[in-house]
This record gives C-alpha cells, sequence and structure tokens, in this order.
C-alpha cells in the first residue's frame, strides 16, 4: 500500500476544497494534499467538459493551485480510516494510505431524488446526473426533454441542455410562484445572484416553467416515453425522450459521520472557524448546509486559515460569510419540498433501487435500520445514499450509521 505524508488534508476538490487549499498556501509553507474522486478538480458545480473546464472563476482558482506546487490526488475514493491521523483511500492503481496532521472535509453533496411510479425507467435521470453525462460526451441534440424537481439547478441544467441542441418542452418546479417571487427580490442584496438569474432568464424566456408543479408519474415500456405532471390540482400527460429530474441536494456527511463528527439537522457541525466538534478537524461547503458556490468558496478560506492559526485573519472574512448564509437560509426555505410530494409512491414504487425493495414492503416500519434489517433497504451498492435521503423525506427516518468502507471498495484493496 502506497503511503502519503502531509500537514493539511483535504477531501474534495471542488469550490470548497480549492479555497481552502489556496488558504493554506499563501499563508503558510505547508504541505498541502487534495484528494478527489474525479479525474479534474472542479467538483459538480464546476465540472470539466470533455476534459476543459469551462468556468473562468474556476481556470483561475486552479492555475493558482498549480502554480503552488499543491499535491493533488485524483481518482481517489476514501472509504476508511486508518487511525487518528490517516485516512484510505482507493485509487486506479490501488489503496493509499495518507498521514496527516489536519483534515479539511469539502465533499460536497449529492441530488436528491424521490421516488414516484416509473422514476427507475431508462432515460430518467437525475437532473445533475444529465447535465454530467452530457459533458462527458452524450449527445441530446433534438432530444425532447422535461426538467422537474426543484432549486435553481433546474433553471442551469435546463439552460446548458438548450445549449447542446436539447428542446426543453417545460421546467416543472414544486416551489409555488409566491415563495420564488419573494426570494428573486432578495436577490438585490447579492448582485452576482441576481445578473446571473437574469442572464439565465434571458436564456430560458421562451421556455414554458411551470410553478407549484411536479411529475406525478413517468410512462414507457422499454424507455421513458411521457411523464404525467400536476399544477394545482389538473393533470396534463407530456411525451418525451428524457426526464431530468432532483429535489435540490443533500449533503454528503457519510465521511463526517464515520470520523465522529457531531451532526445537526443533516449537517456537519461547525464553530465559526469551521471546526467540527474533532479537534484539528474542519469542515466547508455543502456538508455544512447547501449554500453554494460563493459560500463554499469564503467558508474554504475561513478554514484554511484557520486551520494555519491564523485566525484573527479569518474573522475578516465573518461578515461576507454571514451575508452568504442569510441568501443560503433563503434558498433552502424557498426550495423546501411540499408535503404532497410524500404521497407519490404506490405500493409497486421501488424506493431502493440496488435492492428493488418497494415502498409496500416498508411503509409500515418505523425506522431505517428496521427497513434495512427486514427488506434490505439501503443494503446496496449506494450504501443507502439514494434511498436513505428518500426514506428520511418519506417517513422522517434517520440513517447516520455509517461503518467502513463507506464505498464499495476491491477486496484486494481491504485486506492489503
Amino acid at each position: 500500500m502506497d503511503k502519503m505524508q502531509t500537514d493539511i488534508l483535504i477531501i474534495g476538490g471542488g469550490a470548497a476544497g480549492m479555497s481552502a487549499a489556496m488558504s493554506v498556501a499563501e499563508n503558510s509553507n505547508l504541505r498541502v494534499l487534495i484528494v478527489d474522486d474525479n479525474p479534474t478538480l472542479g467538483g459538480q458545480i464546476w465540472r470539466s467538459e470533455m476534459g476543459k473546464i469551462k468556468s473562468p472563476e474556476a481556470k483561475k482558482l486552479i492555475e493558482k493551485i498549480e502554480q503552488n506546487e499543491i499535491e493533488i490526488l485524483n481518482k481517489a475514493q476514501v472509504f476508511a480510516q486508518n487511525d487518528e491521523k490517516s485516512l484510505l483511500a482507493e485509487t486506479p492503481n490501488g489503496a493509499v494510505q495518507m498521514h496527516f496532521e489536519k483534515l479539511i472535509l469539502a465533499n460536497g453533496a449529492r441530488e436528491r431524488f424521490l421516488p414516484f411510479p416509473g422514476w427507475t425507467l431508462p432515460n430518467v435521470f437525475g437532473a445533475g446526473g444529465l447535465q454530467a453525462l452530457v459533458k462527458s460526451g452524450l449527445s441530446v441534440e433534438n432530444k425532447r426533454i422535461v426538467v422537474s424537481g426543484t432549486g435553481p439547478l433546474l433553471l442551469a441544467v435546463a439552460e446548458y441542455l438548450k445549449s447542446k441542441g436539447a428542446i426543453i418542452l417545460l421546467i416543472s418546479e414544486q416551489t409555488s410562484r409566491m415563495k420564488l417571487l419573494k426570494f428573486g427580490l432578495g436577490l438585490w442584496r447579492i448582485p452576482k445572484k441576481f445578473f446571473e438569474a437574469i442572464k439565465l432568464q434571458s436564456k430560458l424566456q421562451r421556455t414554458v416553467y411551470l410553478t407549484n408543479s411536479f411529475v406525478i408519474k413517468a410512462e414507457g415500456k422499454e424507455n421513458l416515453e411521457a411523464v404525467n405532471i400536476v399544477q394545482n390540482g389538473k393533470n396534463r400527460r407530456v411525451e418525451c425522450d428524457f426526464l431530468a429530474c432532483g429535489f435540490h441536494l443533500v449533503p454528503n456527511i457519510e465521511l463526517a459521520l464515520m470520523l465522529g463528527c457531531e451532526i445537526m439537522d443533516g449537517n456537519v457541525l461547525v464553530d465559526k472557524f469551521q471546526e467540527t466538534t474533532l479537534e484539528n478537524v474542519f469542515c466547508v461547503g455543502e456538508p455544512t448546509g447547501i449554500g453554494g458556490v460563493e459560500l463554499s468558496l469564503t467558508e474554504g478560506k475561513i478554514a484554511g486559515l484557520s486551520a494555519i492559526d491564523k485566525k484573527e485573519k479569518a474573522k475578516e472574512l465573518f461578515t461576507q460569510k454571514e451575508k452568504l448564509q442569510r441568501f443560503a437560509n433563503a434558498l433552502n426555505e424557498t426550495f423546501s419540498l411540499r408535503d404532497e410530494l410524500q404521497s407519490l409512491p404506490n405500493e409497486e414504487t421501488i424506493v431502493c433501487r440496488c435492492e428493488d425493495v418497494t415502498f409496500g414492503k416498508i411503509k409500515d416500519f418505523n425506522s431505517f435500520r428496521e427497513a434495512k434489517l427486514q427488506a434490505r433497504c439501503g443494503m446496496g451498492s449506494c450504501q443507502g445514499k439514494i434511498c436513505g435521503s428518500a426514506t428520511e423525506f418519506l417517513f422522517d427516518w434517520k440513517n447516520e450509521s455509517v461503518r467502513p468502507p463507506i464505498f464499495p471498495v476491491k477486496l484486494e484493496n481491504l485486506v492489503d
């Protein structure tokens, strides 16, 4: 097993992780190692397209990281803790043991999926998932696409797919028009967000945008053929080739849970300096709460400075963070899920895709643990990452029992 030694180990090469790395590099001579499971830096928000990063902001940050000789380990998934000061990761070349003095968790978030009849049909994708596939080379030219769910990601995905030649039939947003209007009126406090919203709207001005609307069923035999959408109690059937559906984001907290960090309301609990309840372990970005790229960048800077004991300098960023946090709070309130979505699955609707566990098999259980023991819900290869967030919404179950390996790993890397 290969071994690596560093002063500051950063898990996650997205906006938060890169920001933390630069904060350390620009203010100290300590060794920094970024570990990320993607082939290139950028994370989900700045995912490369056919090997190239399009965002000017991301390019600039990556160039700075390369100039500062920050060590990078790509295509690596952290799956276990070796001891208090070392983690294990799987790479294409085998397992790696990484020793560190201080740790910064910046492992982002994933899409939330909610089960409804037909959601497992081929050509039903997560909104961000479809965007990632197109960036990797999947063609959507002249494909009829419905974008549905909730959150600002829907607009970004729709605009991107449209730019690649897709026919966006409509965008179906589950939240209400009044909530969106209230949120929009508050964007003046953050001019950058305001102008981003205006730019997106201008690119999608001829696209049908429905509020108070969500998919209740997907139809098809071998592939998706149509979706049924409800808006204000009225149903409509829309024939389409693809459905891009996602219900906002879920923080990736599995690694923090495995390490023993305290979790509050589904997020990693941190103090003002981004330190968790474990000494010398910091957390930044979406695992501390869904807040967007600007908040992630700011938290990364704070954590980097705090990790090298420059807390007075970190304090200078507190006001900026508080402003961005208010925006994040408004964002999450605006796109909170409506209760009607809990009634979408029927008895035959699959909830756990890995183990083909249906809603009918688990609806009478009292906890995620009970559903796991009795029906194998959450026992598959994703280890509850998809059905866990779904059942939390459907039944208010908590799945905070995490055991290594937190990702599927080759046996040879477990016994090395």
